[in-house]
């Protein structure tokens, strides 16, 4: 090891030679500073990075035949390079980049780092970026170390001792800092539903984005929680000090956060220097999918650009333009489904900020990449709801997607899912334009024995746990509740009973179960009569659960979700056998009037007042 200044410590690097830089927050700013302005007679140089935030002038094109950058991961630094031609992209999942330097596919010649000062032992921590940073340090032939004392001093497999390195220039600076920019309202209603598949005692993994960083301000009633991510920013902070995080429940590094590199601000750094809750590993321990599936219940967030109606996911590139990188999606995605009640998540807003274009596509735009295909991608969620698509087939992939795309665009997109045969021909418009799902009626109901059943309002996603419902009947309930022996629940019946409107058509659901598997045991539906805005009610209410006061609650909840809508009353038609639903009627706390015709009783239910 031997010191010296920025300027003389580049003089070492030689014509030709491959150059890595380290990463995000944690580049080595002088050292940067000093490659470029050095008169030491570099040419033909290549400049490998995997995400750089600082200025990086390098790329400029007085420097084209000077050095090449290479980016692993296209930052807002190099991004107008890449697109003039003036530096490449390297695709590749962020868990196998450290391969490439250590089986010399990628042979490093120069490796500028920036770390911590050495401890007693002589070890230096690589502070806020070990991820592919430690890799390249060990392999490369020159390790160019700034060592400053503003790096927080980092806990984990995070270190390099200073007989390691090559040349040292110690150098205080300020340590680069990044902050997610304010999120759109979108932005906040996609973070929301995404918040609402959080669990407790998850394991959480934040991708690069504005709406990975805003669902953990959702997240503050979660108990136990745990962390296990390649990056993450301020907003953890927050989490961990409402006491939402605790990593107790972890099933590996149990009370640890464990993470590859953070980017955030001062607070961040001051908040993670020596604190044995954060661990940091690089990208082939901290990204290998069978380390990531270890975890149960890991929950991946990420982000995409788009995706088609097959499900396929692009989320490096606008067309022909590469826009960002792979990075952990893929590695996490993977990794997420591998685990034990595992999430993998893919977050975005139906449209472009601009409201100019649909993310949800028919088709990916041409010269798109897919990050994550067809049969990897589980959970699709934007500013509409969610979308559970992994073992799904076409047609109920489209709906579903169709479903949370914005209103604007469902007509052209089922259009040509009827088009390409992806779908039914007769299938109806989901959530018709204009028509949002009444999240707000969204509850619980606990039941004398059984425990809690979700209420919901239906979907159109619904449909096959409408008709898995219905098979389960006894005979006697679909009897009475449709005044016959109906054999079938065949697709255009399912169908009318889930595409609604929320306003004269509406259909509350109870299910049981944990996300994605969850099972319809009963529903309540009602049909407005626009002539006399009276509606129709209908409950039907699986056999198994009979009795637990379920069918009277949600007779109960469609009253007051219909007063809500303007409905003035109910007329409702039972068999004399279903004394039950005469019971509910009967008692239902609002006037009531019963008359006979061919054996089958006809209620008028009105809603002017509860009776006292």
């Amino acid at each position: 090891m031997a010191k010296t200044t920025p300027a003389e410590a580049i003089r070492n690097i030689k014509r030709g030679d491959r150059i890595f830089i380290g990463t995000g927050c944690g580049e080595p700013q002088a050292l940067v500073k000093a490659l470029i302005e050095s008169q030491s007679g570099i040419e033909d140089a290549e400049i490998f990075h995997l995400l750089s935030l600082g200025v990086a002038a390098y790329t400029e094109p007085r420097f084209n035949t000077i050095f090449r950058h290479n980016s692993f991961f296209i930052g807002p630094a190099s991004r107008e390079a890449v697109w003039e031609g003036r530096a490449d992209y390297i695709p590749i999942m962020l868990s196998d980049i450290p391969g490439l330097f250590r089986e010399g596919r990628l042979p490093i010649d120069a490796a500028l780092i920036q770390v911590a000062p050495p401890d007693k032992h002589g070890f230096c921590p690589y502070g806020v970026s070990v991820d592919i940073v430690k890799a390249a340090a060990e392999t490369a032939e020159l390790v160019i170390a700034q060592v400053n004392p503003l790096m927080p001093r980092t806990l984990g497999d995070s270190y390099v001792h200073v007989g390691d390195i090559d040349l040292v220039v110690e150098l205080e600076e300020p340590i680069l800092e990044w902050t997610y920019p304010k999120p759109e309202e979108v932005h906040l209603q996609v973070a929301r539903n995404v918040a609402r598949l959080v669990t407790d005692e998850a394991t959480l993994q934040m991708g690069i984005g504005t709406i990975p960083n805003a669902v953990l301000g959702f997240l503050k009633d979660r108990q136990d929680l745990g962390v296990h991510t390649e990056v993450f920013s301020d907003g953890l902070i927050d989490l961990i000090e409402a006491g939402a995080v605790t990593c107790a429940k972890k099933s590996i590094h149990p009370g640890m956060i464990v993470s590859s590199f953070c980017m955030g601000t001062r607070k961040l750094y001051d908040y993670i220097d020596d604190n044995p809750f954060f661990e940091f590993h690089p990208t082939d321990y901290c990204n290998n999918p069978s380390i990531i599936a270890r975890n149960d219940r890991l929950t991946a967030i990420n982000v995409a650009l788009e995706v088609d109606l097959t499900g396929q996911v692009n989320a490096d590139s606008l067309g022909f333009r590469f826009y960002s990188g792979i990075g952990g999606q893929a590695d996490f995605i993977r990794g997420a489904a591998l685990s034990k009640k595992g999430k993998p998540i893919i977050a975005m807003p139906s449209t472009t900020l601009d409201g100019k274009h649909s993310r949800i596509v028919p088709t990916l735009t041409e010269g798109s990449g897919v990050v994550t295909t067809r049969g990897d991608v589980h959970y699709v969620v934007t500013e509409y709801g969610s979308a559970y698509l992994h073992g799904k087939n076409i047609r109920d992939r489209a709906m579903a997607l169709i479903s949370i795309a914005h209103p604007d665009v469902r007509h052209d997109l089922i259009q040509f899912a009827k088009h390409k045969k992806y779908i039914y021909p007769d299938e109806l418009m989901p959530l018709g334009h204009g028509v949002v799902y009444p999240e707000e009626l969204e509850t619980v109901f606990k039941t004398r024995e059984k425990g809690e059943v979700f209420i919901w309002p239906v979907r159109p996603a619904d449909e096959s746990r409408v008709r898995d419902m219905f098979y389960e009947l006894s005979e006697q309930s679909v009897y009475l509740r449709f005044f016959g022996q109906v054999k079938t629940m065949p697709h255009e019946k399912a169908q009318l009973m889930v595409n609604l409107d929320y306003q004269d058509k509406m259909a509350i659901g109870a299910y049981v179960g944990e996300h994605p598997q969850f099972k319809m045991v009963a529903l309540a539906q009602y049909v407005r009569d626009p002539n006399s805005n009276m509606a129709e009610p209908a409950v039907l209410v699986d056999d198994a659960w009979h009795n637990q006061g379920l069918g009277r609650f949600l007779f109960q909840y469609l009253i007051r979700v219909a007063r809500q809508k303007g409905v003035e009353g109910f007329y409702a038609e039972v068999l004399p056998e279903n004394k039950g639903m005469a019971h509910i009627i009967e008692n239902c706390g609002y006037k009531t009037s019963t008359k006979i015709e061919e054996d089958v009783y006809f209620y008028e239910i009105r809603f002017e007042k509860p009776e006292e």
